[in-house]
């Protein structure tokens, strides 16, 4: 629990933006819903990668969302262009290959 309390700090729950009570409760709910997609990723998709599996939200953010790519369009698609050097190439279209494997909730 203390663990899930300080990467909440991280991710924004440490500074309320306002003394308005609204934009506050809307702040929370962002950064509940942040932790929480963060939670699941590191889950479900970065399970097999060691070092963002088990890695902080600024360590993710800097590793995996802060990264040297292109976005490039040919035969009517668009893809993006990941640097080959970069450390973790692999790793990130891993995670979005996985995400339409995902069993369906059911209804």
């Amino acid at each position: 629990m203390e663990d899930r309390i300080r990467t909440g700090k991280d991710t924004g729950l440490g500074r309320f933006p306002t003394r308005t009570f609204a934009i506050n409760a809307a702040w929370l709910t962002a950064v509940m819903l942040a932790l929480d997609l963060t939670c699941w990723a590191q889950t479900i998709l970065l399970h097999d990668v060691p070092t963002p599996a088990k890695a902080e939200p600024k360590t993710l953010r800097y590793r995996l969302l802060h990264v040297a790519a292109r976005i490039v369009r040919g035969g009517r698609r668009l893809r993006l262009r990941l640097d080959r050097h970069w450390p973790w190439a692999t790793a990130l279209p891993a995670a979005f290959a996985r995400c339409p494997a995902l069993p369906q909730p059911a209804r």
